[in-house]
């Protein structure tokens, strides 16, 4: 059932899906499959589907279904798939807050504030975009400065074209996929500029967005300067140096009339926040365990409210492993408490999950801090042995790392910490890599 009304709701679940997006259809379907008989998927938008909606472009599905599809494809599969499993789905709902007792304080535009009980939580509320004001960049605020994401919005979803000579500011996968958004529909870009010394965005979005578009990439840059009082004129650019400061003097000038903003994703996590939710400083999203589970008892979370994805398959992946615990969390089959912790280390900004165990097998997700050749991935132990190792061709910050863990390797290592390192390997690595190595 999908209504834009609670007053079919029951008042009661044996699941609450925050979040109508790809996390939280597939995360519904996966804990119904576990055993969880009632359950509801809440999203605030008038269309279930979340940020999909609106990524037109293809890309989608290659990993879930098998095939490439666009955003609105993709999402319609997800829809109907949760759909036909007897879901409730109620959209233009907000949840304001979830007590201890995990009772859903639930807001909606025709019934005001209602109270669901609920035995179990899934969050995948996704993520936000950083604004302007994350980034402190000088200059008056004239109009014509957007978020890569609303640029999209506008031109996809509604027929807005957002001006006609554009500068963009970072180079997310959003800016790039928008760059060449921008010169189909006859607007002309100016650059992209990117404060790193490397792009953010999909190796393969830098080639088709930008390579194939002639939009020059101007690495180490920054806008330094927002010119304009009613509408943006002008803005000023300049490059970097190694500590990020602006070298003003050798800045100039572009003539435009639209500036985009694509500097990174930030986990919606307000209401990880209210629940008292412990976060992970860096990625920003819950703490979590192997089977998705925060650090509140029977409250998990999957998707972009955890960390950022690369692409939305990986997101589904995650979604049923949490929508599936969720469901057996509610059936009291639950699998055993973690007893090992991961730390991010050498070259890793952070790792997802943040414990595992010794009983099952583990997909890990995880970044790298900065781009290297030919390198080594290893799981080191409490005494500083090397118990896996595996060979890459290269790490790049913008791509994430997977890592699957066998119970095997980890056995004997209950209740300790092990520690993920990336590092340079000394010899090139051989075009055929063959199986993942394991050292124990």
């Amino acid at each position: 059932m999908i209504t834009s009304s609670s007053r079919h709701l029951r008042s009661s679940y044996d699941v609450v899906v925050v979040g109508g997006g790809p996390a939280g259809l597939e995360a519904a379907v996966a804990a119904q499959a576990a055993g969880a008989a009632k359950i509801l998927v809440v999203d605030r938008e008038a269309e279930a589907g979340g940020i999909l909606l609106q990524c037109i472009h293809s890309g989608f599905g290659l990993h879930r279904f098998g095939e490439t599809l666009t955003g609105p494809e993709y999402a319609q599969r997800a829809l109907m798939q949760t759909l036909e499993h007897d879901i409730d789905v109620v959209t233009d709902a907000y949840v304001l807050d979830i007590d201890e007792r995990r009772r859903v304080k639930l807001l909606t535009t025709t019934d005001g504030v209602s109270l669901l009980d609920t035995r179990a939580v899934v969050l995948a509320m996704g993520a936000r975009e950083r604004t302007r004001a994350a980034v402190r960049i000088p200059g008056t605020r004239p109009a014509g400065v957007f978020t890569a994401g609303l640029a999209q919005r506008l031109i996809n979803l509604y027929g807005l074209l957002p001006g006609t000579r554009a500068v963009i500011l970072g180079s997310g996968d959003i800016g790039l996929i928008m760059a060449r958004r921008l010169m189909l529909e006859d607007i002309e870009v100016a650059g992209v500029f990117e404060l790193m010394p490397h792009a953010n965005g999909l190796n393969r979005n830098i080639v088709q967005c930008l390579q194939d578009f002639d939009i020059p990439l101007h690495l180490s840059t920054t806008i330094v300067e927002i010119h304009g009082n009613h509408r943006v004129n002008q803005v000023t650019v300049a490059p970097v140096d190694a500590s990020f400061r602006p070298l003003l003097d050798q800045a100039w000038q572009i003539t435009c009339d639209t500036v985009l903003v694509s500097i990174g994703l930030i986990p919606e996590n307000e209401l990880s926040q209210q629940m008292r939710l412990r976060l992970d400083p860096v990625t920003r999203g819950p703490l979590v365990t192997s089977t998705m589970e925060c650090t509140r008892d029977g409250v998990f979370a999957c998707g972009n409210v955890v960390h950022i994805h690369d692409i939305v398959d990986f997101v589904s992946a995650e979604a049923t492993l949490a929508g599936y615990s969720a469901g057996q969390y509610v059936a009291g089959a639950l699998p055993r408490a973690d007893n090992v912790r991961l730390q991010p280390g050498k070259n890793v900004a952070y790792c997802v999950p943040h414990t595992i165990s010794t009983e099952r097998e583990h997909i890990v997700y995880l970044r790298t801090r900065r781009q290297l050749g030919a390198c080594t991935l290893r799981l080191v132990g409490p005494s500083e042995q090397v118990v896996y190792a595996r060979k890459l061709r290269y790490v790049f910050p913008a791509e994430m790392v997977n890592l699957k863990l066998r119970p095997a390797i980890l056995q004997q290592f209950h209740g300790d910490r092990l520690r993920i390192d990336v590092v340079a390997s000394e010899a090139a690595v051989d075009e055929d890599l063959g199986e993942e190595e394991v050292l124990i």
